[in-house]
């Protein structure tokens, strides 16, 4: 096999490869084999007509589209892999040049070229300064959170019905002194204040008692998506069956004892530690985010349009693997949002050239600065993929191959790029203005 290249405008390529009659031939064989049994010849059972005569009936370019397409795909990888300083960016654009019998057979590959980065300023970038202190009011509302996960309900007795009570009721509801369809509900839970009924529906249950019937009067909103109700006046006959109430814990010793604490401070100072530790990852990632976009702001690329392309397809196909995740085709999925694959791609474009740029950048400060990742840095990279799979290590490892070893490490190492550009970066009070 050859290879030939030529460099096109905007980092694209046109690879030109040869393979030999030779392997076009074994192609040829192979296309054979594996057409062979469901091709008809009178006289021979399926399968069974010799390779010559199919090609005499049907004409020797009976089997060229297969062989290209079992050829093109290996002779592709093995040219790539034994040019190794081709770093391709895109699916090929494929177009044959040359088939025929007892010659080579050529084709040409248009490619995207990784771009070359013409570095900008990478160091002492401005970042705004984040506060991540917690105060009392948040430190409240984490507690509050926790103790209503830990709430429970009891009946009331003793009380009329009060605000963010739970009233068990039936219902039925009468227009012009006519039942509608809808309106009818028994051991309906409603939590008073909730507004999930209608107009103020949950206010004239307020100071009622459990064994009591009420009259409730209200108007259906006139964007009511029941259009027959839409605007109406309405009346429900209530009975009230039951009161309930969701009672919290008092944040006590006790309290804090089940949970594995000795202290009410020492439970506190745990919560507020938990705030912190999350607001420093959430402050990180703002970071991150402002100091990259300012050095791809102040870098140089020519991005091909293939390769924004093909990582537009990348990220498509993430999201159709996540839609798989949760039990949702992405076929049933376009279906249901009027979308199609071509328009999701388009409106993954913007976010596919913002990936490419982040990615180029920081390989280039990880060049400029000597950064890779260390074989121990690898291992808990790998360990770290292996536990998100809940897999053992060693067994993830025979899963992968090369590539995508090649590619952890590689990401290991940009980490290490943005570990150093936050390190170098200057927190400022105000956000600095795009330009």
């Amino acid at each position: 096999m050859s290879l030939q290249v030529e460099n096109l405008e905007h980092n694209m390529a046109c690879l030109t490869i040869e393979a030999s009659a030779e392997d076009f031939e074994k192609a040829c064989q192979s296309a054979y084999q594996k057409q062979k049994g469901r091709i008809a010849i009178p006289g021979f059972r399926k399968g069974k007509a010799p390779r010559k005569l199919i090609e005499k009936m049907y004409g020797v370019e009976v089997f060229y589209e297969d062989a290209a397409n079992i050829l093109i795909p290996e002779a592709y990888r093995n040219e790539l892999k034994e040019h190794k300083e081709l770093e391709v960016v895109s699916r090929p654009a494929i177009d044959i040049v040359q088939v025929e019998n007892g010659k080579p057979f050529i084709f040409k590959a248009e490619v995207a070229l990784k771009p070359p980065v013409e570095l900008g300023k990478y160091k002492g970038v401005a970042c705004t300064k984040i506060d991540t202190s917690v105060s009392e009011e948040e430190l409240k509302e984490r507690i509050d959170s926790e103790r209503e996960r830990d709430s429970r309900i009891v009946e009331i007795s003793d009380r009329p019905i009060k605000e963010k009570d739970i009233a068990t009721i039936d219902f039925e509801g009468f227009i012009d002194g006519e039942a509608f369809d809808g309106g009818k509900g028994e051991d309906h839970d409603l939590t008073i204040g909730s507004h999930s009924f209608i107009d103020t529906f949950e206010d004239q249950l307020l100071g009622k008692n459990a064994g009591d019937e009420v009259d409730v009067n209200v108007t259906f909103p006139e964007d009511y998506h029941e259009k027959s109700l839409a605007g109406k006046p309405a009346l429900f006959k209530v009975k009230i069956k039951g009161i309930k109430e969701k009672q919290l814990p008092e944040v006590n010793e006790e309290y804090v004892s089940d949970k594995g604490f000795d202290s009410v401070k020492d439970y506190e100072d745990d919560i507020r530690k938990k705030i912190t530790e999350s607001k420093e990852k959430e402050a990180r990632a703002k970071h991150e985010d402002e100091i990259i976009e300012a050095i791809v702001e102040d870098s140089k690329m020519d991005i091909p349009e293939a390769m924004i392309d093909t990582e537009a397809e990348g990220l498509v196909e993430s999201f159709n693997q996540r839609l798989s995740y949760q039990g949702l085709s992405p076929e049933k999925y376009m279906q249901y949002t009027g979308t199609t694959h071509e328009k999701l791609k388009k409106d993954m474009m913007s976010q596919a050239e913002k990936n490419i740029k982040s990615r180029l950048v920081l390989e280039a400060v990880m060049k400029a600065e000597g950064l890779e990742a260390t074989d121990e840095e690898f291992e808990e990279e790998i360990k770290k993929i292996a536990g998100n799979y809940y897999m053992d290590v060693d067994r993830f490892k025979d899963m992968i191959g090369d590539t995508e070893k090649e590619n952890i490490r590689k990401d290991a190492g940009m980490q290490k790029a943005v570990d150093f550009l936050i390190k170098e970066a200057k927190e400022t009070k105000e956000k600095k203005e795009k330009k």
